[in-house]
């Protein structure tokens, strides 16, 4: 009879490491760079075990795009308080993009081709628009979904222009200050 025991491992939150390792992947490559194996490698533990959580590579930066909004709407979700919210939301917006730019090309990009397949990063979408969509508020209906596409495109616009390099030698927060307030 043999004396040794079999130890056995358990990761404890495993799903939230492999997120972990995922998110760091995604800075230092982009969604190119975001592979199972990879983010398992750098979990600790093997490929087939990243498997037990996420389907495929897909699936996982879905689950990436999805704590990326939920991580979006806490900041957009705080300047809200003040008197010129969407001003101040478009800021938070523009320094969201700045500080995390493979996490923004990630969720707003096409690497999740059919959002309708991840349940949790379309309500995390929704969650991210609520704050924005009231600080467009408008009287009537389609006045509403102008001015908040409007206001959307503008900012979101120069998130990526600053992101992309294509405003060299501007402050970003400067840039998303001049262009928030000249946009009442």
């Amino acid at each position: 009879m043999s004396t040794s025991k079999r130890k056995t491992y358990h990761h404890g939150d495993l799903r939230q490491a492999l997120l972990t390792a995922a998110d760091r992947l995604l800075d230092e490559g982009g969604t190119g760079a975001v592979s199972l194996r990879e983010a398992a490698r750098r979990a600790g533990v093997s490929a087939p075990a990243a498997y037990r959580h996420f389907a495929d590579k897909e699936s996982l930066l879905a689950a990436l795009a999805a704590q990326g909004f939920d991580e979006f709407a806490a900041a957009l979700g705080k300047p809200a308080a003040g008197r010129d919210s969407l001003a101040a939301m478009g800021q938070a917006y523009v320094a969201f993009a700045v500080e995390r730019p493979g996490r923004f090309r990630l969720m707003f990009g096409p690497a999740v081709s059919d959002r309708d397949r991840y349940p949790d990063l379309k309500a995390a979408v929704e969650r991210a628009s609520i704050g924005f969509r009231g600080a467009t508020k408008k009287p009537r209906e389609m006045q509403h979904g102008i001015a908040m596409l409007r206001a959307w495109s503008m900012i979101h616009g120069l998130s990526q222009l600053i992101i992309d390099g294509m405003l060299p030698g501007h402050d970003a927060r400067e840039l998303a200050l001049a262009v928030t307030t000249a946009a009442k």
